[in-house]
Parts: structure tokens; C-alpha cells; sequence
């Protein structure tokens, strides 16, 4: 009998042996997934493959545990909203692959640890990689969120893509004030791998949401290791790499703590808004017709114009150093503030505070009307005036809004990378 896509077959090629699940291929080469959840490439010339199951044969029944949860009156109440990503993912046991149509149920027969930690409420909001994420999916989860708090959760966790995590932890953070914690959460591999990271990070994120720490905060691996993850909070993380597990860092500010794994315990490294200080309340109004514009060298205003040109209300210039773009750009700087559209300046420098009162260019700039962005990060300070635009403030009060600490994102004494 014919090896067809997803059956168990073992392929010999060159005097090594190899065995795995067959999966689609469109190089004409031999594609398996092996037993460690690898998948590897194989010259089809000279190779031979024989079939060991088919893929209807397959029995998944208990591979998945049946979820069996019952309330548990000393545990808190958490809820859990699950928007996509590869956290939300899980083996196929009949093709092999990995598929994103992950539940929030489907979290916890896949960590049954949690279970010990919280009564968990499951709810899924979207289904979807987090580069389609929308700021009018932020306004709906932020809401979904406020009505679970409002309903009594003592703690929520959403799982997140991570690619866009950050845009999403500092819309959260703007748009809710909480009197308990509100997690965000993902993994950068798939269950399916032997690195995969998604139950250690699910697992210290429940350890969070169970804390005191009352402020939306990004919960992920602190480093190559499994050992603790790392309390970003949601309006100073950024994702710095592409693959790694440690990959979220807090910028221009220490993480709010670390919880320690297996252990669970939760080290605080810097001042935190705490369980109870706030009453809940939901700002969700945003101004979505925002741009985020990156100057390069030589680079024309043209871009500006455009923006400034074509409905957007305001906009986020990614500068150099300090804060600067060319002296061409500020004539149309002072265009688009004249018109009614502010312009924030950031900075590409990582670390470090916009400052345009050094050089000339700087000064010529605030001169021109410019709010300089502190030490925001270009992604939040986009986010904050979508928020802060959303609230219907005339120019100076967004202009004092902007320079306002609304959500911890702005640090008055910018701490260096070390």
C-alpha cells in the first residue's frame, strides 16, 4: 500500500533510518515530522520510504485529557481570554501539523497544573495571528476584559501572539484602570517542539494574575533557560528578537519582578500599582486614523505630507538620535501642527529619552510645534495618542497628556541598559 501525507513511515536514504509522520511538501523533497516534534527534509533521489500506519488508524482518544474541573472555594477566580497566537496551539494528533484553533479550555487539559493554581473562567475572543490584531479588536477585548473584572474575576490572562504583543499591553494599559492584575501571555515556540515554552510562561503568568500586581503586564521568559520569567510591564516592553525564548525585555525601566520556576515564587524589582489602589474603570475610545512614521537618512518629507495629507489625525515620528529628522521635514512639521494634527517625536535609539533642546535642529523642531515623546517607545507613544485623541482633548490638552504619565510610560529618570 501507497504512503500518502500524514501516515507514519519510516524513510531510508544514504545508510540512515528515519521515521516519522509523511507532511505536505511543495519542493519535491520528503518532509517528516519526527517523534520530537522536529520536522526535517530528505532528498527524494535514492530514498526509499515504507509505510508503518496509516493516519485513519490512528487512535487519539486520550492523548487529550478530558477536562474534569470542579470549584475550588479557597482558589481565586481567574479568567482566561484567548485571542490566538502560538500559545493557542496544539498538536494534531491525526496529521501531525500544528494547528492555531486552540481554546482556552485547550489550555488547560494541555498544563493540568494550572488547575491547582485558580478556578479558571475560559472565554475565546478571537482566533488569530497577532499580526491581525486591530485597534478596534483592542477596544473589544479591552471591554471583554472590564466585564470580567466587573463579574468578579480577582485576575485575568490573555494569550497573545507575540509579534504584537506590546501594541496590545500598552492599548490595555491605557484603556482600563484595574484593581486586580491583567496578564498578557505567549510563547514563541509551538507545543510541539521540545523547546516550547508556552507551559512555563502559562504557568508564571497564573502565578501573576494571582499576585498582587494590579497593572496589565507582559509575563515571559527572563532567559535561555527554564528558570524564572520576567514581569514587563505593558507600557515599557518590546520584543527584541526573533525566535528566542527570552526575547520580551523592559526598556528604559526595570521589570516589575520575576516569578522564579518551578517554584512560582515572585520577586518584585520595582514599585507596582497594587491589588485593591484602583477602582475598575474603562476609557476605550480610540483614534484609530494614527500614523507611525521612521525617518531615514536622505528620506524625503513626502512621506509626512502623505499622512498629514490623507486623513490622519495625528501622527509619531521615529527620529534619529535625540529626536531629529532632517531640516526639510520641519516646514511640514509646522504644516501638519498648524492643521490640527500633532506630531510626537521618538526616538530609533532603544534606551534613552527623546531631548530636542541640545542641537539646533531639536530646538527648530519644538519650534515647530512637535511634543516630544520622553522616553516612550515609538509603538506606545502611537498607541497613547490613539488613546489620548480618542478622549476628544483640544491641542493642549493632548499636549499635556502626551507629556503625562498616564499608564507608567514614562520614566522621569531614564535608567541605562545595564
Amino acid at each position: 500500500m501507497q504512503a500518502e501525507v500524514y501516515d507514519k513511515v519510516r524513510v531510508e536514504s544514504r545508510g540512515t533510518r528515519y521515521e516519522g509522520t509523511l507532511m505536505p511538501s511543495q519542493t519535491g523533497r520528503i518532509v517528516l515530522k519526527l517523534k520530537n516534534g522536529y520536522n526535517i527534509g530528505i532528498s527524494s533521489e535514492s530514498a526509499s520510504i515504507t509505510l508503518l500506519e496509516k493516519k485513519e488508524d490512528k487512535k487519539i482518544q486520550g492523548l487529550i485529557p478530558e477536562l474534569h474541573r470542579e470549584k475550588h472555594e479557597k482558589l481565586p477566580e481567574i479568567s482566561i481570554l484567548s485571542t490566538g497566537g502560538t500559545i493557542a496551539s496544539k498538536i494534531d494528533y491525526r496529521t501531525g501539523a500544528v494547528s492555531s484553533q486552540f481554546s482556552a479550555e485547550d489550555i488547560l487539559r494541555a498544563i493540568p497544573e494550572l488547575e491547582d493554581m485558580a478556578n479558571f473562567n475560559c472565554r475565546m475572543i478571537y482566533s488569530i495571528l497577532s499580526e491581525n490584531m486591530r485597534p478596534s479588536y483592542w477596544v473589544e477585548l479591552a471591554r471583554a476584559v472590564y466585564d470580567e473584572i466587573k463579574n468578579g474575576a480577582e485576575g485575568v490572562i490573555i494569550t497573545h501572539g507575540t509579534d504584537t504583543m506590546m501594541y496590545t499591553a500598552a492599548a490595555l494599559s491605557f484603556m482600563i484602570e484595574t484593581p486586580v492584575p491583567i496578564v498578557l501571555v505567549g510563547s514563541q515556540r509551538s507545543a510541539d517542539r521540545p523547546s516550547s515554552d508556552n507551559a512555563m510562561n502559562a504557568i508564571c503568568a497564573a502565578a501573576v494574575a494571582t499576585s498582587d500586581i494590579a497593572e496589565v503586564c507582559v509575563v515571559m521568559h527572563g532567559s535561555t533557560s527554564d528558570d524564572f520569567c520576567y514581569i514587563h510591564r505593558g507600557t515599557k516592553v518590546r520584543k527584541m528578537h526573533t525566535s528566542r525564548r527570552d526575547a520580551f525585555q523592559s526598556i528604559n525601566a526595570r521589570p516589575i519582578g520575576r516569578v522564579e520556576y518551578p517554584s512560582r515564587q515572585i520577586r518584585i524589582l520595582s514599585r507596582h500599582v497594587k491589588r485593591g489602589e484602583k477602582k475598575l474603570a474603562l476609557h476605550d475610545k480610540l483614534e484609530s486614523r494614527c500614523a507611525l512614521i521612521k525617518y531615514a537618512t536622505g528620506a524625503s518629507p513626502e512621506s509626512l505630507l502623505f499622512h498629514a495629507g490623507s486623513g490622519s489625525r495625528g501622527i509619531v515620528i521615529e527620529g534619529t538620535g535625540l529626536g531629529h529628522v532632517s531640516t526639510e521635514w520641519i516646514p511640514v512639521i509646522k504644516n501638519a501642527v498648524d492643521a490640527g494634527i500633532p506630531i510626537i517625536m521618538t526616538s530609533q535609539c532603544i534606551n534613552g529619552r527623546v531631548c530636542d533642546r541640545v542641537y539646533d535642529t531639536g530646538r527648530d523642531i519644538l519650534k515647530a510645534g512637535a511634543i516630544e515623546g520622553e522616553d516612550m517607545l515609538s509603538e506606545v507613544a502611537l498607541v497613547k495618542l490613539m488613546w489620548v485623541l480618542g478622549q476628544a482633548f483640544d491641542p493642549e490638552k493632548v499636549r499635556q497628556l502626551i507629556h503625562e504619565n498616564v499608564a507608567g510610560e514614562i520614566t522621569r529618570s531614564t535608567i541605562s541598559s545595564s
